[in-house]
C-alpha cells in the first residue's frame, strides 16, 4: 500500500510540474515568437499528460533522461529573459548546461544572444498546389507554424473539384488521418466563400485544373510560393506554368526534380538557394532520409562505394488488388505483396552531394505497411570504423551537429515502424542494427517518408521565404576524435 501511495505520489508531483509548463509554452510562442522543443519534438499544443509523455519517449529513443523539473526551470528563464524569434531545444540546453558551472540565467543569457532582439520575419503566402498525403501534412504543419501570423502564411489550396461535396470531403481528410492521428485542433468550412477555417486559419480552396489559369489576386495573395505536391510536372517547362498565373513568385516542388532544376536536401545544399531560384526541388523522402547520414560518415571516414536498399511503406501509385499498372509489378497488390521495383534515390543523392557522384546504387522494397520506411546502406570505407565508435559519431551528429535537425539516432531493442510516427527528422539511424566489419559497415536509417520528408520540405520553405528561425542551442561541429 505504501508503494501504491508513493507512485501516485510521484505521479502528481510530475503533472503539477508538467501543468505548470503549459501556460509558459503558450506564452512564450504568442508573446515572443519562441517555439520550444525537445530533441525537435515540439511542446506547444501539448497537455499535461503529453508532456510528461514527451519526456519518457525521448528517454525510450535512446536519449539522456531528461527531468520535468529541468525543463520547467528553463521555460521560466526563458518566460523572464523573452528572447526574441527563435526555435529552442530545451532537452539540448539541459544536457550542453552539464559541462556548465554558470547559473541558469546567466548560462542561458549568454547561449541565447543570438536571439536577443530577433524579430519575426515578414509573412510569405503560400499555396499548395494538390491536397494528397503531403500536401495535407504540410497543411498541418504551415497551420500549427502560424500562430502568430508571421513566416510562413498558408493562404490556399489548388485542388481538382471531385463532388458536389468537394469541400466537405478536403476539410474532412484534413481533419482525420489513419496514420497520423486526428488535427489538433477546430476545421470547419465556409461553403459559401469556399473556404476550410483550421485554427482560425482561412484557407481559400481554389478548383482549376490548369496552374496558369488561377489568378491568385483576386483573392488577395501576392508574391506567393507554391508549393506543388501532384507530381504531375518535374521539368522546369512543366513547373514554370504556376509562373504564368497572377500573384505567384516561386514554385516548391515535393518531388525529384528533372533536367537542370536545383535538388534541395535541407541540412545538404540548401545554402545554394539563391532569390534568383525560382523553381526549385525538394528532391525524394528517401533521398532527404539518406544523404544527411551519408554526408556525414562521408565527413569522419571517406564513402568508398554504397548501396542502399529501401524497403519502403507503399503509396497511392500502387493498387490495392491486383490490377493493370503500367510500371512493372506495381499492378500486384500493395497491402498483400513485398513488391521489387525501382528507385532513383541513390543517383538523386549526387545531386545534393556530388562528392558521391557515381559512388551508390539503389534499389526498393514497397512493403504492405502505410507510412515509415528503412534505409539500409551498405558501404566500403576509406578508414575503417568499429560499431561502437561509429555510433558514438553518429549520435553526437544527432545532438549536437550541423545536421541535428535532419538526424535522430535511437538505441533500442524494442522499436518498430511504428515508433517513427510523426518523426520531425529525416532519417533515425538505428545503433543497436549497425553492422562494423573494418571497412565496410551497414547503417540502418528509418525514415517518416510522409512527416519526416514534410518537415524537410517546410525547412527549404523556410530558407526560399528568409523565415528560418535562429535555431538554439548553436551546431557544434561534431568529428571522429571529439
Amino acid at each position: 500500500m505504501n508503494d501504491e501511495h508513493a507512485h501516485r505520489d510521484d505521479w502528481m508531483v510530475r503533472e503539477e510540474l508538467a501543468e505548470r509548463m503549459v501556460p509558459l509554452v503558450g506564452a512564450l510562442r504568442r508573446d515572443h515568437e519562441v517555439v520550444t522543443s525537445l530533441h525537435g519534438h515540439r511542446l506547444l499544443g501539448l497537455s499535461t499528460t503529453g508532456i510528461i509523455e514527451l519526456h519518457e519517449r525521448i528517454a525510450q529513443l535512446g536519449h539522456e533522461e531528461l527531468a520535468l523539473e529541468d525543463t520547467l526551470a528553463v521555460l521560466e528563464s526563458l518566460r523572464e529573459l523573452a528572447p526574441g524569434a527563435s526555435s529552442i531545444d530545451v532537452a539540448r540546453l539541459v544536457a550542453e548546461r552539464a559541462d556548465s558551472d554558470a547559473p541558469l540565467g546567466e548560462y542561458l543569457r549568454e547561449i541565447l544572444a543570438p536571439a536577443m532582439g530577433a524579430t519575426p520575419a515578414e509573412p510569405t503566402d503560400v499555396v499548395l498546389y494538390g491536397f494528397g498525403r503531403i500536401g495535407r501534412l504540410l497543411a498541418r504543419i504551415l497551420i500549427a507554424h502560424n500562430s502568430g501570423g508571421s513566416g510562413l502564411r498558408l493562404r490556399a489550396i489548388v485542388v481538382r473539384r471531385g463532388s458536389e461535396n468537394d469541400l466537405v470531403k478536403r476539410a474532412s481528410l484534413l481533419m482525420r488521418d489513419s496514420v497520423h492521428g486526428r488535427f489538433a485542433g477546430s476545421v470547419t468550412v465556409d461553403e459559401e466563400a469556399e473556404q476550410i477555417i483550421a485554427n482560425g486559419t482561412r484557407i481559400q480552396v481554389i478548383y482549376s485544373n490548369d496552374p496558369a489559369s488561377v489568378d491568385y489576386t483576386a483573392y488577395g495573395i501576392r508574391n506567393a510560393i507554391v508549393v506543388d505536391n501532384t507530381g504531375r510536372w518535374r521539368d522546369e517547362e512543366g513547373l514554370s506554368r504556376h509562373l504564368e498565373a497572377e500573384g505567384v513568385a516561386r514554385v516548391l516542388l515535393t518531388a525529384p526534380g528533372k533536367g537542370a532544376l536545383k535538388n534541395i536536401v535541407h541540412g545538404i545544399n540548401d545554402a545554394t538557394i539563391t532569390p534568383e531560384d525560382r523553381i526549385l526541388s525538394a528532391a525524394s523522402c528517401t533521398t532527404n532520409a539518406i544523404t544527411p547520414v551519408l554526408k556525414a560518415v562521408d565527413e569522419a571516414y571517406g564513402i568508398v562505394r554504397g548501396h542502399v536498399e529501401t524497403v519502403h511503406s507503399f503509396t497511392n501509385d500502387q493498387n490495392l488488388i491486383d490490377n493493370f499498372h503500367s510500371g512493372d509489378r506495381r499492378g500486384r497488390s500493395a497491402v498483400l505483396n513485398m513488391v521489387i521495383t525501382e528507385t532513383g534515390a541513390a543517383k538523386a543523392v549526387a545531386r545534393a552531394l556530388p562528392e558521391l557522384e557515381g559512388k551508390l546504387t539503389g534499389s526498393a522494397i514497397r512493403v504492405p505497411t502505410p507510412d515509415v520506411s528503412l534505409a539500409v546502406l551498405h558501404l566500403t570505407l576509406e578508414n575503417p570504423a568499429a560499431k561502437d565508435e561509429l555510433n558514438d559519431y553518429l549520435r553526437r551528429v544527432s545532438l549536437h551537429s550541423k545536421l541535428r535537425q535532419q538526424i535522430d539516432y535511437v538505441e533500442s531493442p524494442e522499436v518498430v515502424s511504428t515508433d517513427f510516427v510523426g518523426s520531425h527528422r529525416a532519417g533515425i539511424v538505428d545503433g543497436l542494427a549497425t553492422i562494423a566489419n573494418g571497412r565496410d559497415v551497414v547503417l540502418y536509417v528509418w525514415y517518416d517518408n510522409e512527416y519526416g520528408y514534410s518537415c524537410q520540405v517546410i525547412r527549404v520553405l523556410e530558407v526560399m521565404a528568409g523565415s528560418h528561425p535562429v535555431v538554439l542551442p548553436p551546431r557544434r561541429e561534431v568529428t571522429l576524435q571529439a
